[in-house]
């Protein structure tokens, strides 16, 4: 007869009560089908109902919130486009900040991606909608999308609502590995603007020079007299190491990309077994 496996340390819960949980969607709040299970919404609504403030943080732009629109209590704020927006979910996706990216520093990130790494295709995020290149892979059709070189969607002179500020720009490479495209993006382009990426594929997402997840969700805090010591952060992907990295306490889901895991040193299971719900749960049972 053999002995059974021991059963791994549970990590300490944070030593400071928290009063904001700040979760990342696509793979880690969210099930890989996109959807938030009776589990995790329980788990959001019991937090809600003790005291602590659900923020959630995501590179999705406004209009892909309906997922999760309902499960804002209190607030009914969210950050949205890697921390380019600031979303009210209580008015209907409402932007009410916005931390834009200059046309003029997008356009010259353009032109040093086209160099630095051949074959690259661009979309422009802003805040009235999306807009990409003929080359660019759309991952959601869009039909009010205006298809055209970045060069034309970004210049001054464009069709009526370009006048409205830009979130992210975004750069798709067919060949490169993701990794290898972010790493020479930052080296090429790095003092121009601020560049992650969340996708398994080799797209990244380029905002303002400084702006990050990280950034506006202190921003938020601060308003509320919020303290890193005080948030409990989740993510999976780069463009979460920030904000876990500026928490008090922060989890790696078990599905998580080998940076976020190397930047954190507490574990939850995976976005389909419920990992952020497993920590909220525990939260509430040591309070």
């Amino acid at each position: 007869m053999t002995d059974a496996p021991a059963t791994p340390p549970r990590a300490p819960e944070p030593a400071v009560a928290p009063r904001l949980i700040a979760t990342d969607l696509d793979g880690t709040l969210l099930h890989d089908d996109k959807t938030v299970s009776d589990r995790t919404i329980a788990a959001l609504a019991a937090a809600e109902r003790a005291g602590i403030v659900v923020f959630f943080v995501t590179g999705r732009p406004a209009r892909w919130m309906d997922v999760v629109s309902d499960h804002v209590h209190g607030h009914g704020l969210a950050i949205c486009a890697n921390g380019a927006a600031v979303v009210d979910l209580h008015r209907g996706g409402r932007i009410v900040e916005v931390s834009p990216l200059e046309s003029a520093v997008a356009l010259a990130v353009v032109e040093t991606l086209r160099s630095a790494a051949p074959g690259t295709s661009f979309a422009v995020e802003r805040t009235g909608g999306f807009h990409y290149e003929p080359q660019y892979p759309p991952f959601h059709a869009d039909p009010t999308a205006i298809i055209a070189p970045a060069e034309k969607l970004l210049a001054e002179d464009t069709p009526t609502g370009f006048d409205q500020p830009v979130l992210k720009l975004l750069a798709h490479h067919p060949d490169m590995d993701p990794d290898a495209f972010l790493a020479l993006a930052r080296k090429a382009a790095g003092g121009l603007a601020s560049f992650t990426r969340s996708s398994p594929t080799a797209l990244l997402e380029i905002s303002g020079l400084g702006v990050s997840k990280a950034g506006t969700l202190a921003r938020c805090c601060a308003e509320r007299g919020i303290t890193p010591e005080e948030v409990v952060a989740f993510g999976d992907m780069p463009n979460d190491i920030e904000m876990l990295s500026w928490a008090g306490t922060s989890y790696a889901m078990a599905n998580a990309h080998p940076e976020v895991l190397a930047a954190t040193t507490r574990r939850t299971g995976s976005n389909n077994d419920d990992g952020v719900a497993t920590v909220i749960e525990r939260i509430l049972e040591d309070l």
